[in-house]
């Protein structure tokens, strides 16, 4: 009797996709449409019933085949198109990001080639390559070169990569450089990420990160200094963003 072969990462990746085919909601697909400028092919799953699902697959994956075949089924799934395929392939990983090796986090640095839009940067970062990079500091000097890429999910990732690390009042100096790097920089989606991950030090570490606001105010566009000043008490807000 020939011994069954186990599935491969090829395998796993399509069956898994034929579970997102059969589900969510057509309906709820189209109304998805109106968050994105760019044109999404979605199956309309709610993120709390696709992070369930997820669940499931994770446990038995990791039980079964280990976490290297986790990784390989993930990075089949975020090369696909279908909006619910990158967010399985993060959410399949998210719960063990902070404790993934080098080689993990390039994989992931690899990914931000393949995202269209702001959510699957968003996931792929702030769940992914954000928990990375705060598990190991030395990791940023990496992040820091993608503020200078042509590539404008790169850029973003270069602020959002450090939020986690920013809220426990970690990498002011990284924030500091990024920043300069990027205060220039008039792609929407990158002055919102770089609003971002200035609010986020602003709201942990005001002491510091309010004299930094005054001395880039100048340079920065509004909508990153209204973006950095939102969590910040209504007078210094006004300071900020005074008339220079």
């Amino acid at each position: 009797m020939h011994r069954k072969q186990p599935a491969s990462p090829v395998q796993v990746a399509r069956h898994v996709r034929h579970v997102i085919d059969r589900g969510g909601s057509a309906p709820f697909a189209a109304s998805a449409q109106r968050f994105f400028k760019e044109t999404i092919q979605a199956r309309g799953w709610r993120t709390a019933e696709l992070r369930h699902v997820a669940g499931r697959i994770r446990r038995v994956l990791r039980r079964e085949m280990g976490e290297d075949f986790l990784l390989a089924v993930a990075d089949r799934l975020f090369g696909g198109r279908i909006h619910e395929e990158k967010h399985m392939a993060v959410m399949l990983l998210e719960k063990d990001a902070a404790r993934l090796d080098e080689k993990a986090f390039r994989l992931f640095e690899g990914w931000l080639d393949r995202v269209r839009h702001w959510d699957e940067h968003d996931a792929l970062v702030h769940n992914l390559l954000g928990p990375t990079v705060a598990a190991e500091p030395r990791r940023a000097r990496r992040v820091l070169t993608w503020a200078g890429s042509k590539n404008r999910w790169r850029r973003r990732a270069a602020c959002v990569a450090l939020i986690r690390g920013v809220r426990q009042r970690r990498f002011f100096p990284e924030m500091q450089r990024v920043a300069a790097r990027l205060l220039a920089d008039r792609d929407d989606m990158v002055e919102k990420g770089l609003g971002w991950l200035l609010r986020e030090a602003a709201k942990a570490d005001p002491r510091r990160t309010v004299p930094f606001l005054m001395q880039i105010r100048g340079r920065a566009s509004r909508l990153v200094l209204r973006t950095a000043c939102e969590t910040l008490p209504a007078a210094t807000r006004r300071k900020v963003l005074a008339t220079r």
